[in-house]
């Protein structure tokens, strides 16, 4: 009679799991119940409907995950679901997402076995968060492809940073190869190039590797050219410098308010080599009265980087807005 009790007292809390107001704490009495709870908890989620609100499942994996039933949520991620509602499926990959990350908690083999068997089909974030956790090397190739996803993007661009040195060849690769060419790039292969820059900006680069990049100064996408001139700022001589400032100053108007921000910033940083060229800019762009000067908004970014590393340099800062010491 007590084991019926008790039973009846899960069956009835995994129900309180599609209640908003009293899932989180139905989570907490399903865990106090034990491995009884499991097997309710697995048949919730393998065979209940997937919905556009996602809690309810999100709490049973939660769930799941505190009770040590990894081989339960290895089974759900795994189990083919035909979803056609796209508020559904979206939900469902929240739910997805979440066992991915929770799996994190074991990493072992069996996990990162399943969820790269899983990250090969689609990108998924709550996957390349626990896979990148791992820093593996074989994983790399997924990960640059995920780099070209809007979701997937940004926890693509973690994991590699965290895989660290051996990345830096492959996104090499990535930044210089258009997909399926440069005459007919998707928008995915922009995303993943201009991502494969960010990230190799961050990275010690060697002056050859400035020289193998400079080339996308010039490309007809303008975050990429602007990527690759921040590289070409970073590591480049000071002939390269100039010419990527000046490829800068072309592209502005093309860039949103975001990237803007960012090359005023470059510029400052390398006020010294920029200093040239943006005086022959000014000078070329000034008109003859301050009224016929207002509509270009080029020339007006321009004067505001020089006015702010010329009062930068008043108050004893460096271009890039350090504190100039004494010796």
């Amino acid at each position: 009679m007590e084991k019926m009790d008790s039973a009846l007292k899960i069956v009835v809390l995994v129900d309180r799991l599609n209640s908003l107001k009293e899932g989180e704490l139905a989570v907490a009495d399903l865990v106090a119940c034990g491995k009884g709870a499991v097997e309710p908890l697995r048949r919730f989620l393998l065979y209940g409907k997937p919905s556009g609100i996602f809690q309810p499942r999100q709490h049973a994996v939660e769930a799941l995950a505190e009770l040590g039933a990894k081989e339960v949520l290895l089974e759900y991620l795994t189990f083919e679901k035909h979803i056609s509602d796209p508020v559904d499926r979206y939900g469902e990959e929240a739910v997805e997402n979440t066992a991915a990350r929770v799996l994190g908690g074991w990493r072992d083999e069996d996990v990162y076995n399943v969820l790269l068997r899983l990250l090969r089909g689609k990108p998924m974030p709550g996957v390349i968060e626990t896979i990148g956790e791992y820093r593996r090397t074989e994983a790399i190739p997924d990960f640059l492809r995920a780099l070209g996803d809007d979701v997937a993007g940004g926890p693509a661009e973690e994991a590699l940073r965290k895989v660290g040195e051996p990345a830096r060849r492959p996104l090499m690769d990535a930044a210089l190869t258009p997909v399926p060419s440069a005459a007919d790039e998707t928008p995915s292969s922009l995303r993943r190039r201009a991502s494969a820059l960010r990230l190799l900006a961050e990275r010690n680069l060697s002056a050859e590797d400035g020289r193998n990049l400079a080339a996308l100064t010039r490309d007809r996408d303008p975050e990429i050219a602007v990527c690759a001139c921040r590289i070409a700022l970073l590591v480049g001589k000071e002939s390269c410098r100039q010419l990527a400032v000046r490829r800068l100053v072309e592209v502005l108007p093309e860039v949103d308010l975001f990237l803007q921000t960012e090359i005023e910033g470059w510029l400052l940083r390398r006020f010294d080599s920029a200093r040239i060229v943006l005086d022959e800019e000014i000078a070329r762009r000034q008109p003859a009265t301050e009224a016929a000067r207002s509509p270009d908004k080029v020339l007006l970014f321009l004067l505001a980087v020089k006015r702010r590393a010329d009062a930068e340099s008043r108050d004893g800062h460096d271009s890039g807005g350090h504190r100039k010491t004494g010796r």
